[in-house]
């Protein structure tokens, strides 16, 4: 693979990745469906599963209402062949009621996606966020928020508001997603360099 060829699959990469939150947040659907490919998978705290089916949700919560934002910052991606795997530093944010207080929920940390290049397109075949830290504040500053503290405690340090936020709204949540340390992310990034060298992969619980 020559450098301009190098740089051809870096720029497509790049362009899916920041389409893809400017679909999804923009309600955009096909669009962001042809971010995947046929067999492209999404994992979140509420949601595991295809992409057909995370698209399907994520279009029925737009239509009553439901809105999330995605805000990207570096990215680093590693090719090998027809295969990449990309990290990208992201943002996301969501805005709800918590015990009647209006609420902003911000949780930072990295989208990891596993890509490949068929018949000439990039598409996601997995995308993994991966969960730092977070907080919960409320959009009036006079406002305070009483939390569940023994509910806000299950949850790992690095979604804790967002998961409380979540569980209250009636989602089941993953409690064993990948964060800045531990068996979790350990166990993504041994999948990303299996995926590079070839391997196929097996889908988180």
């Amino acid at each position: 693979m020559t450098r301009q060829d190098q740089l051809s699959d870096r720029w497509a990469i790049r362009e899916l990745i920041e389409g893809w939150v400017v679909w999804r947040d923009g309600g955009n659907w096909e669009q962001l469906r042809a971010c995947w490919h046929d067999d492209g998978r999404m994992m979140a705290t509420w949601f595991q599963g295809t992409a057909d089916e995370f698209i399907q949700v994520c279009r029925d919560g737009f239509s009553l209402g439901m809105r999330g934002w995605h805000l990207l910052g570096g990215m680093a991606i590693e090719l090998r062949g027809h295969r990449a795997v990309a990290q990208t530093k992201v943002t996301l944010a969501s805005r709800s009621e918590v015990a009647g207080v209006l609420c902003d929920v911000v949780c930072t940390g990295r989208f990891y996606d596993m890509l490949e290049e068929r018949d000439g397109r990039w598409g996601l075949v997995l995308r993994q966020p991966v969960y730092e830290k977070d907080r919960i504040d409320s959009v009036d500053p006079a406002a305070h928020v009483e939390l569940e503290r023994d509910l806000l405690l299950q949850f790992p340090e690095g979604y804790r508001h967002l998961a409380y936020v979540q569980t209250k709204a009636g989602y089941n949540v993953n409690r064993n997603l990948p964060g800045l340390s531990g068996p979790e992310i350990d166990a993504l990034c041994r999948q990303g360099a299996g995926w590079l060298r070839g391997e196929a992969l097996t889908w988180p619980a």
